[in-house]
């Protein structure tokens, strides 16, 4: 069964042999070193991104959430609940990556419909999504979730040094 869950000890095993998946590729989920090392010090850290304590400077709360499917961490979603100025140039609300040997399945389609009925909940009217100009699944991910393209714009931000696409996807 498909579910949207916040970061629990219960799918320690397999976030973390997704993350030897994700090593292989471009793609990544942040704070991987901690959650090998100490997972329940990176739990910690997940729920403090959230409600704002001890963030960096120019780092916004953010909710993480895991997309499981009969009980198998398939990939993970943060959810930005405002956006700064670098990330209204480069990264927008939503990040996402699904781990790669579960790509191309529709799983990412599914956990950004199912983040997006989350955000609603934060009395958002819009929001904002980027992506490289040649990530043609993150595309499809985004165009299939009503995602609008904006602009393309070259920004210093995009640590790929591509084009970035920015999206806005009405709830």
């Amino acid at each position: 069964m498909l579910k949207l869950i916040k970061p629990t000890y219960k799918y320690r095993k397999s976030f973390l042999k997704s993350l030897d998946e994700l090593e292989k590729g471009p793609a990544g989920i942040f704070d991987g070193d901690l959650a090998r090392t100490n997972f329940k010090a990176y739990l910690t850290r997940v729920q403090n991104y959230e409600n704002g304590i001890n963030l960096a400077k120019g780092i916004v709360p953010a909710s993480t959430f895991w997309l499981i499917d009969n009980d198998e961490f398939i990939g993970g979603v943060s959810f930005r609940h405002k956006l700064n100025k670098n990330l209204k140039e480069y990264g927008g609300h939503i990040g996402y990556s699904i781990r790669p040997s579960k790509r191309k399945k529709g799983y990412g389609t599914k956990m950004l419909a199912l983040t997006l009925k989350r955000v609603k909940r934060f009395g958002l009217k819009k929001v904002m999504i980027s992506c490289d100009h040649d990530n043609i699944a993150s595309q499809k991910i985004i165009k299939g979730n009503g995602g609008i393209l904006q602009e393309i714009v070259k920004t210093k931000l995009n640590p790929h040094n591509k084009p970035t696409m920015k999206w806005q996807i009405d709830l």
